[in-house]
């Protein structure tokens, strides 16, 4: 007798179907899975078979077949447990195959036949919605599934209940769906934490206020990671579109807590030894990296020139095209990447290259060595390059100030709220538009076209500060944020002022503080 039970295969975001083939027929005791199956698949054998021991059932003395379809399509995942065990019970007669074949299933065995989390259960709910299909996964991720509109779903934390509940014995009833708790924002660090460093919170109100590359220089102390670390408190949550579009890249990388859907905008920190697959994503499997993890939200990197040469190079595609594309014998799968980045670091090794007290005894070798790390073209992607100087002890005296965290995120929302309704009414298209800084082409022309002092400014230091193209534009878009937190339709002369100050030109090897 052959069972049929659906399932599905995970390239990148995107799901493929699988059809689960379970085969008992005569012969040789044996138990084989075929279809392209990694290890982990071909050990579902051992998992499954303990599982139904658990429950008092014993696979039949006949050779059993799993089959999954498609053949050439590598499988991968511990996710095919339970439709195997599914698809073994119609064939063995216990379960009605009928019942079973309107579902998608997905989950894997524990050997005392409990049901474990698996990857990737909300992109597959929505592919079984798109289908017609319920979905049967693990109860700890029923909240997530229940995000795909118009499903059933049986979410489950034993095979018996599941058994039971197709039986007519027990019951189980809808999940809810769940949104992530995360931090309330006054738990979040905030902004009035920092005394002095005015105009290091004022690029990073804009780095938020339009979705900029920000770099920040600065010796040793000086608040460098205390401010990245307060941007979480000024950029606005997810609108549920985006919260579902950011959670379908954590479920497929297993990391949605609980099953719940992400709020709060992502902020990942790798440590500067992370490798270039796990920046970019990659590896044996093909996961997403940090780079997708941090989409639509922000990227941090500390100590910027310490991280692997190739590793930040591998930096320039996503953050031009917004995507992360593996390329691999076995793989090639692409990964939403538009994030933000944040980065840090030292104007040399040492640290102290303009501080008199300390001054750095291999100026200016130290500083070009270090900072010629970091290529020109992925520095000419930076919007924002801002001085940290270290702050004094006459102001580390003063009282915190004033404004905190949730004054400059009323102005930040506001500026995000005119970029919403400006981008809403451009044609759809494969990569939306959602702030300035992801504007291009005609578009960029026609939203931040400056006034005539403004264009005659900007022509001038494009010239003198040998600008590329990118550059230019990205001056642009930065401009047009400004003009959105001042509440102005045009782009003025005062506003390109302002974004060309925070432009510096691609460095050379004196580095990138020859021109402070």
């Amino acid at each position: 007798m052959t069972a049929r039970i659906n399932t599905v295969a995970f390239q990148g975001i995107d799901v493929l179907d699988v059809d689960v083939q379970v085969q008992v027929a005569g012969g040789l005791p044996a138990f084989r899975v075929v279809g392209l199956a990694d290890k982990a698949v071909g050990e579902s054998r051992e998992r499954v078979r303990a599982a139904l021991n658990a429950l008092g059932l014993a696979l039949p003395p006949k050779r059993i077949t799993v089959n999954l379809s498609p053949a050439d399509l590598v499988k991968e995942g511990s996710h095919y447990d339970l439709p195997i065990a599914l698809g073994l019970l119609s064939a063995m007669g216990v379960l009605p195959g009928d019942d079973l074949a309107t579902y998608c299933v997905l989950g894997e065995l524990s050997l005392d036949g409990s049901i474990r989390p698996v990857a990737g259960v909300l992109p597959a709910a929505i592919h079984a919605s798109a289908r017609g299909l319920g979905l049967i996964c693990p109860a700890a991720q029923g909240g997530e599934a229940a995000w795909a509109s118009g499903i059933e779903v049986l979410a489950s934390d034993t095979l018996l209940a599941l058994i039971n509940h197709f039986k007519g014995t027990q019951v189980l009833t809808a999940p809810a769906p769940k949104f992530a708790e995360g931090l309330a924002r006054d738990t979040i660090a905030d902004l009035c934490d920092i005394k002095g460093q005015e105009s290091a919170k004022r690029a990073l109100e804009i780095a938020a206020a339009g979705g900029h590359n920000l770099l920040m220089v600065g010796p040793p102390g000086a608040g460098k990671s205390m401010l990245a670390a307060r941007l979480a408190g000024i950029l606005p949550d997810l609108d549920p579109a985006e919260a579902l579009e950011v959670s379908m890249i954590h479920s497929v990388a297993g990391e949605l807590e609980e099953g719940r859907l992400m709020r709060r905008r992502p902020f990942r920190n790798p440590h500067h030894s992370a490798s270039m697959p796990s920046l970019v994503g990659g590896g044996a499997r093909a996961k997403p990296g940090e780079v997708s993890l941090a989409h639509l939200g922000v990227l941090f990197l500390d100590e910027l020139p310490e991280f692997q040469r190739a590793a930040l190079e591998a930096l320039r595609q996503p953050l031009e095209t917004g995507s992360s594309v593996v390329a691999r014998a076995a793989a090639h799968v692409r990964y939403p990447a538009r994030f933000q980045l944040i980065a840090a670091m030292n104007p040399c090794r040492c640290g102290y290259l303009d501080d008199p007290q300390q001054c750095c005894t291999r100026a200016p070798v130290c500083a070009a060595d270090y900072q010629a790390k970091i290529s020109g073209p992925l520095f000419d992607r930076i919007d924002l390059c801002i001085d940290v100087p270290a702050v004094s002890s006459a102001d580390l005296s003063l009282p915190p100030p004033a404004e905190s965290s949730a004054d400059v995120a009323v102005r930040v929302a506001a500026a995000r709220d005119i970029q919403r309704k400006r981008f809403s009414i451009v044609p759809v298209t494969d990569r939306p538009v959602r702030t300035n800084a992801e504007a291009d082409g005609t578009l960029l022309e026609e939203v931040a076209a400056p006034d005539t002092e403004g264009r005659k400014l900007l022509t001038e230091a494009a010239e003198r500060m040998k600008l590329t193209a990118r550059g230019y534009h990205r001056v642009l878009r930065v401009a047009r944020t400004l003009a959105d937190l001042d509440g102005s339709d045009h782009v003025r002369r005062i506003h390109i002022a302002e974004a060309v100050s925070y432009r510096r030109t691609v460095p050379g090897r004196q580095g990138i503080l020859a021109r402070r």
